[in-house]
């Protein structure tokens, strides 16, 4: 798991407990607050998939290439 899926997650809980102690106390500007940190998590987890998954989709061909490596370099009958 990549650090920013992880401190996405912890904005988006962080930012929405902000903007509903904003709604409960009526104050507009700690929901806003909360509302803009809750998108920067929703945001960073985002990123950390993407990197993921371009980790992930890395390592597969690197894979992948090793096989066809192996398979090639077999000798012959």
């Amino acid at each position: 798991m990549d650090k920013n899926t992880v401190k996405g997650t912890i904005d988006d809980a962080a930012g929405r407990a902000k903007r509903q102690v904003g709604e409960w106390t009526g104050n507009t500007n700690t929901q806003a607050e909360g509302a803009a940190q809750q998108i920067k998590g929703k945001t960073e987890k985002v990123v950390g998939h993407v990197k993921d998954a371009l980790r992930d989709a890395h390592h597969d061909a690197e894979k992948e290439q090793k096989k066809d490596t192996v398979e090639h370099s077999a000798p012959r009958r």
